[in-house]
């Protein structure tokens, strides 16, 4: 088998982890009214268009109704808008990526749950805060190409938003040359956008949720599918926990493109299941979850797996089963998630499994204290995925997997990996 296209995921230095800004994000992300209590919470509001600037004003009136997250303030009793400091908008692992001719390296978030290639850009106002930020500049490349009338734009219910206009240019990916692959630079970018240490975004989920107008743009792995540029029409992810280097495991982390690395399943058996990209995720079947051995039947129960989403969301009546078994947990309404004491040790934490297609594959024990909640706890990793109709797996189960996004054969594979967890959680957010 021919070597695969490997991209380091490098950890971000200036990303602070937090669980309730974690959870925010991604209720924000998917829109997800939730059904535990706290103080977040979905609103239905009205919206039009207002004058020559296009500012998409939120008032009662005629217009689209669109959901919009809120908090509730607490001095107050009142909602108010949910904010760039409520939430986790920076990246916590970067990946380095060369775009143009000459080639400038920016560094990207690999994002699962999503479909554009968006860039911070000459093209942004001087008003947007760009400082130790690489710039595409389509001036300075002399392979990039304007998709006359191609637009994009990326917009969440709290008003968080970015767009732009369309080029085509030269992408490459840990060796892997992709020519003529439509990027999206930023003409406009909110602060939730703005703030983080990434250069932008690349999407690596399907092309039905791409949001370039009027036609969707291929994401990476496609375009290099048609190229005919893989050995074979996959990529995978090895999300490392830092604790992987301390537990004589392989702790690097990466993705590769075109092949396995075989080096990592060892005399593993892939299991795959196949995928359903209808809504343009990486959707399987996940009928069946276990808490140290106990099944927790989930018919019908799907899931996605996403880059994108540092957190596991599941369903409530799985979420509290995972937090029974925890000495001590409790629902903290103030951070709306499950926490634990920080007293509790990897040997008193359940072993939680979730299902890829038939196999159940277990959670890293670490990955169930994500961030100090305070008050000597943990902040949990699996949290609840409120009235969405879908688990979402990110990196929280993600990293106790070698995760395997087969684009050609539209299914997603898995091959356990060891559990890093060591025998204290001192210092756990993995």
């Amino acid at each position: 088998m021919a070597a695969p296209f490997r991209v380091a995921r490098i950890a971000n230095p200036h990303y602070e982890r937090s669980g309730v800004k974690s959870y925010v994000s991604a209720l924000n992300k998917y829109q997800i009214q939730p059904t535990k209590n706290g103080p977040y919470f979905l609103s239905t509001k009205v919206r039009r268009q207002q004058g020559k600037l296009g500012w998409l004003k939120l008032m009662i009136g005629k217009g689209d109704k669109v959901k919009v997250l809120q908090k509730k303030i607490q001095a107050t009793g009142k909602a108010g808008n949910v904010t760039a400091d409520d939430q986790q908008n920076d990246s916590e692992y970067l990946c380095p990526v060369e775009i143009g001719t000459p080639a400038k390296t920016f560094t990207l978030d690999f994002d699962t749950g999503s479909s554009d290639l968006w860039l911070f850009s000459s093209e942004l106002p001087a008003k947007t805060k760009t400082a130790g930020h690489t710039l595409y500049d389509p001036t300075q490349s002399s392979s990039g190409k304007a998709v006359k009338g191609a637009t994009w734009k990326i917009s969440y219910g709290d008003g968080s938003s970015a767009s732009g206009n369309v080029y085509t240019d030269t992408v490459t990916i840990g060796g892997l040359t992709i020519t003529g692959q439509e990027i999206e630079l930023a003409k406009t970018l909110s602060t939730e956008f703005a703030s983080g240490a990434g250069d932008g975004l690349l999407g690596l989920a399907w092309p039905s949720i791409n949001t370039v107008t009027p036609s969707p743009a291929l994401p990476p792995v496609q375009n290099a599918i048609s190229q005919k540029l893989l050995a074979s029409g996959l990529f995978t992810a090895h999300l490392a926990s830092y604790r992987d280097n301390a537990s004589g495991a392989d702790g690097t982390s990466f993705y590769t493109f075109g092949s396995i690395d075989t080096s990592i399943p060892g005399s593993s058996t892939p299991s795959y299941a196949p995928v359903d990209n209808s809504q343009g995720f990486w959707q399987f079947a996940s009928a069946t979850a276990s808490v140290n051995g106990t099944a927790l039947p989930r018919d019908g129960n799907t899931a996605i797996a996403d880059t994108g989403t540092t957190l596991a969301l599941v369903d409530d009546a799985t979420v509290e089963a995972i937090y029974k078994a925890i000495p001590g947990s409790s629902y903290n309404q103030t951070q709306q998630g499950y926490v634990f004491p920080q007293t509790v040790t990897p040997d008193q934490l359940p072993v939680v499994k979730f299902a890829v297609g038939g196999v159940e594959f277990a959670v890293p024990k670490e990955a169930l204290a994500f961030a100090d909640g305070g008050d000597g706890t943990w902040y949990g990793g699996i949290q609840s995925r409120g009235d969405l109709g879908f688990d979402i797996l990110g990196d929280t189960f993600l990293k106790g997997i070698y995760a395997i996004f087969d684009v050609a054969n539209t299914r997603f594979g898995a091959v356990q990996r060891p559990d890093p967890t060591p025998a204290s959680l001192t210092g756990a957010g993995y």
